[in-house]
């Protein structure tokens, strides 16, 4: 892809602890350009919201990123100072996170936080802040906006709170939004309006978005491309449709299976057998060999790369050209 507007190349994150290092990330790459949106699907645990933190400077020690670097707009920023990534944080990449109580201070109105958060990235008056801060809220769909700048946020529901969160991201108008499971703590109609929301202001602002959920149906109605995670790792990248329809790795297809069809007759949805293995006891290989029931001796001893899947690209010995060969 040409004008990436954020590159993450060969990320790695490592925990060190008394008793080794955990590697959480390890050779996460990807690439996000202008106008996109790129879902990062997987179980919990799969390190999805741990790269958007990444990105976005905000690892909680002792994570570090250990190897990789990431690249905004051409210019590098995992290595920038503390203050430094503080200016490039809601100025030119902003964030919305899943429980919008832990974004909002509930001793300051929305107004006073809106506007502090627009004069911090923009040159503006008291007065043009707030008329911006009074914009953004109409903007995300908050009725009475001019009235309901000077409340708390104890006054709005979790929808609306999770719009005053966007308007806080939209602020300083940044390039890149990194979504932290943003309709997860809200009932589906409401996750509904979020989704449209993020897709038209992408759309109108130009932004790109990182839509980090385990929602499938979030990834299907509102993404562009989708990265599925497992065990720290991406093991499927590609456009939407094609993951979906034509997952190339088994995990992928075992999450499709898992999604009940309103057009399908299935007395039981597929399951994937056992559980995401811990960071201190991933396995040889591939980390999804044991609950894989395409797994041979290759996959037990030897860790794949991203390789050629269509339109995709997979991590699977499948795709490998000895064994298409064979087959």
């Amino acid at each position: 892809m040409t004008g990436a507007l954020l590159e993450v190349k060969h990320l790695k994150v490592e925990f060190p602890g008394r008793r080794g290092t955990l590697v959480a990330l390890d050779d996460i790459s990807f690439e996000i350009a202008p106008g996109e949106i790129l879902g990062v699907v997987g179980e919990s645990g799969a390190g999805k919201s741990l790269t958007g933190a990444a990105i976005i400077g905000l690892l909680d020690p002792p994570g570090r990123i250990a190897a990789g670097e990431i690249r905004f707009d051409g210019r590098r920023i995992d290595d920038l100072p503390y203050e430094e990534m503080r200016k490039v944080r809601g100025r030119h990449i902003g964030a919305i996170f899943q429980d919008p109580l832990t974004s909002l201070n509930p001793l300051y109105t929305i107004g006073r936080q809106l506007t502090e958060t627009i004069q911090t990235h923009l040159p503006m008056s008291d007065a043009e802040a707030r008329q911006r801060a009074i914009r953004l809220l109409e903007e995300t769909g908050i009725q009475a906006a001019a009235q309901r700048v000077d409340q708390y946020p104890h006054q709005f529901s979790g929808g609306m709170r999770q719009r005053v969160v966007i308007a806080l991201a939209l602020a300083a108008e940044p390039r890149l939004i990194v979504a932290d499971e943003p309709t997860t703590a809200l009932d589906v109609s409401i996750q509904a309006q979020i989704i449209q929301l993020l897709k038209r202001l992408c759309r109108e602002h130009g932004a790109a978005v990182m839509l980090v959920t385990h929602d499938m149906g979030v990834i299907a109605e509102t993404c562009d491309r989708v990265a599925v995670m497992y065990a720290g790792r991406i093991v499927e990248i590609g456009p939407v449709h094609d993951v979906i329809h034509s997952s190339a790795h088994p995990y992928t297809a075992g999450l499709m299976g898992s999604i009940p069809a309103m057009d399908e007759d299935r007395e039981r949805l597929l399951q994937i057998d056992g559980a995401m293995p811990r960071l201190n006891a991933i396995p040889r290989g591939c980390a999804f060999n044991p609950r894989c029931s395409q797994a041979f001796d290759r996959c037990r001893s030897e860790r794949p790369d991203l390789m050629p899947a269509g339109a995709s690209r997979a991590a699977c010995w499948l795709l490998a050209a000895d064994v298409k060969a064979a087959a």
